[in-house]
């Protein structure tokens, strides 16, 4: 047997050092090629480390958290035949922090053969197991959306047994937990919602969750914010969204109301370019851009990103419905490339149906406006005397006061509010 090192690999740009935002696998665990080993973080994007090999992991180079300089050591793996290792490498041992695996005689018997054929991944994770309780001090792997899922229903993750990848807590675990009637282990009775909780959590702000805290907190620093709310008679565009799906969208796709938005901003953007634009505040220098690249913000599970529209002015209504689908499925899913989450020159953001009716959107630094969509509702109207029911929509935008006047600022929303109100106005050239 051998000892195959992975090192922190170069992943470009210049870049000398990347956060590790989250490991995938635990000293003692067997794992295939291609298997996700970890997440690590750059500027710009979250990139899964892959196994080149089959094998048994024998330590592990850091912490979630920790900042590794490219080309330190990551992870080692025992494999069969001679391996990489140098003897010049020293390998890195396992921080205090990270657990050791659980003795043989609790863990999930795996036969080595088929471990070291090419197999998928799913073929290596253990079966589901009853549940176990961990430290205190372990936090065991799950999304942000099964974490919430176990606080609303009482559960403590540290009781339940995940059967996704590397004991990954999933929402089934969730459920076969409860199925079970397993009692929490602290107040000794099932959980209740008038029982009492005295529980506590605590998250590293790591990986993307940092990245945003530093980026909004920067934004709000350096930029001079202001915000201009005014609502729109959405009606019209509404209805003819309803006319489109129903003649083409079994051919073209559904259209939501986000490309109709992507197209008013193009067209309001040839009057107000100031607004389409980037401002270095180191160089003191604004850059007005002619192509319109438009930010889409996106609630993934590792937190907001912004994917971008590449050359909205250049698509049509389903070339950007398209866009905006794709690239909201890439970053959900934590695929979306580096190049992919960079380079907006405005950013459009929207809560959907969970909208609010006023919000005060933060920039997307160094872009100089946001614009940002509120719910749809119902309300009563006055138009000509008389009280109609009208769909009405709020924007709620926010600028940066050091490069766009408040008088720019509302004219270009109201430009927005008339192409939107006469939608028959988006595609007059």
């Amino acid at each position: 047997m051998g000892t195959h090192v992975i090192k922190m690999p170069d992943i470009g740009e210049g870049i000398a050092e990347v956060e590790l935002a989250q490991w995938h696998v635990k000293v003692g665990d067997l794992v295939v090629e291609d298997q996700v080993l970890a997440d690590v973080m750059t500027d710009k994007a979250m990139v899964d480390i892959p196994s080149p090999v089959h094998g048994k992991v024998l330590s592990l180079g850091g912490q979630p958290g920790e900042v590794m300089a490219v080309g330190s050591i990551l992870i080692s793996i025992e494999v069969e035949g001679a391996g990489n290792l140098k003897a010049s490498d020293q390998l890195v041992k396992e921080p205090a922090a990270i657990k050791e695996a659980a003795p043989a005689s609790a863990a999930p018997k795996v036969e080595a053969a088929p471990v070291l054929e090419s197999k998928p991944v799913a073929a290596c994770r253990p079966a589901p197991q009853a549940p176990v309780a961990r430290d205190a001090d372990e936090r065991p792997l799950a999304s942000p959306a099964v974490r919430k899922h176990a606080l609303d229903l009482g559960i403590q993750l540290r009781l339940v047994q995940g059967s996704g990848p590397a004991g990954r807590i999933l929402h089934e675990d969730l459920d076969a937990y409860l199925a079970q009637g397993t009692q929490n282990a602290r107040s000794g009775s099932a959980p209740s919602g008038y029982a009492q909780r005295h529980d506590e959590e605590q998250i590293p702000v790591i990986g993307m969750r940092r990245k945003i805290a530093q980026r909004m907190q920067e934004a709000t620093q350096r930029a001079a914010h202001f915000s201009y709310v005014e609502e729109i008679d959405v009606t019209a565009v509404e209805e003819l969204r309803a006319h489109l799906n129903e003649k083409h969208g079994a051919t073209r796709g559904k259209l939501t109301l986000l490309p109709f938005l992507v197209r008013a901003l193009v067209v309001a953007l040839r009057d107000f370019p100031q607004i389409n634009a980037r401002y270095d505040d180191e160089a003191q220098v604004i850059t007005r851009h002619g192509a319109v690249h438009v930010g889409v913000a996106t609630q993934s599970d590792v937190g907001l990103m912004v994917p971008v529209v590449r050359h909205a002015e250049a698509r049509s209504l389903w070339d950007s419905a398209a866009e905006i689908a794709r690239l909201a499925t890439a970053a959900r899913s934590g695929k979306a490339a580096r190049d992919e989450l960079s380079g907006s020159t405005i950013t459009l953001t929207s809560l959907g149906a969970l909208g609010g009716i006023v919000s005060t959107p933060v920039l997307n630094l160094p872009e100089v406006a946001i614009v940002g969509v509120n719910k749809i509702v119902e309300r009563p109207m006055v138009i000509k005397g008389q009280v109609v029911i009208r769909k009405m929509m709020n924007l709620s935008s926010s600028f940066d006061h050091r490069v766009v006047d408040g008088m720019d600022a509302a004219l270009f929303i109201q430009a927005i509010r008339g192409l939107l109100e006469q939608p028959a106005s988006l595609f007059v050239e």
